[in-house]
């Protein structure tokens, strides 16, 4: 019987991915797979799962450790060319900067 995972702590992953937050260990799709719930600052988490083989490394920590780690590192889910095109106006392609404000990713940006 093996025993179940379950402490905060700092996850390196391959890819040069570092994250931190309460690490458990799950089965999904038939594996044993690693979860992550990272804090969002917010009073909130985002998940990730990840598969046992491409841990590079795991730090426990403490949940005060963890938090400040993940403050600094926060994922990013979506990268603004894989959003779909905005709807209504159409930006400028010559114009870089028309495209940014367009797919801002930043909750608290405000309209134009």
């Amino acid at each position: 019987m093996s025993e179940s995972f379950e402490q905060w702590g700092i996850v390196e992953l391959m890819g040069h991915v570092r994250v931190a937050g309460k690490v458990t260990e799950e089965e999904h799709f038939g594996s044993k797979m690693g979860r992550i719930d990272i804090p969002d600052g917010r009073e909130g988490f985002t998940t990730q799962w990840f598969g046992g083989s491409s841990v590079y490394r795991l730090t426990p920590t403490t949940e005060a450790i963890a938090r400040a780690v993940a403050a600094k590192s926060q994922p990013e889910p979506v990268y603004q060319w894989e959003l779909p095109p905005a709807r209504g106006k159409r930006p400028d392609p010559e114009d870089e900067l028309s495209q940014a404000a367009e797919y801002s990713l930043d909750p608290d940006d405000e309209e134009p």
